[in-house]
């Protein structure tokens, strides 16, 4: 399925619509090239979350954490681009920092991919005009409840 976001504020409504429905275990994987929005809608998830201030990319650091008492789940916001190789992935302690939360996982396939988890939203996000379109594939766990 496909979703239309012209604007800003549609990106911000489509990632507050994926928030309210974020389950601990979900990863939300986001693929596109470089610009094609990713981490603007990694950041309206994490405000639609309850985050409020800063929200920097993980480009660098690869991972960041959130679990203020102010979000409804504890998150994982991963950038993967860096990673040459998916095992990295593992080095990096993926696993132990998923443990109750949900993951955002930019570039999932420098990860060797997350399709395969039953609580996988697949979202590539492609340039249109002046705004994005969204395909989205959802996961078994993701069917019922779709944004």
């Amino acid at each position: 399925m496909t979703r239309d976001l012209p604007d800003l504020a549609a990106m911000q409504r489509f990632g507050k619509a994926i928030a309210d429905r974020l389950r601990p275990g979900d990863v939300v994987a986001l693929s596109g090239g470089l610009g094609a929005g990713k981490t603007t809608l990694a950041r309206a998830i994490i405000a639609g979350l309850g985050h409020e201030g800063e929200v920097p990319s993980p480009s660098f650091a690869i991972i960041e954490t959130y679990e203020s008492p102010t979000l409804r789940l504890p998150l994982v916001h991963a950038d993967f681009y860096r990673l040459d190789h998916p095992d990295e992935a593992e080095e990096l302690g993926l696993d132990d920092y998923r443990d109750g939360a949900a993951l955002l996982a930019e570039w999932p396939d420098h990860a060797g991919g997350f399709g395969h988890e039953p609580g996988c939203l697949s979202i590539t996000l492609e340039h249109r005009g002046e705004g994005r379109i969204a395909i989205v594939e959802p996961g078994p766990d993701w069917l019922d409840r779709c944004p």
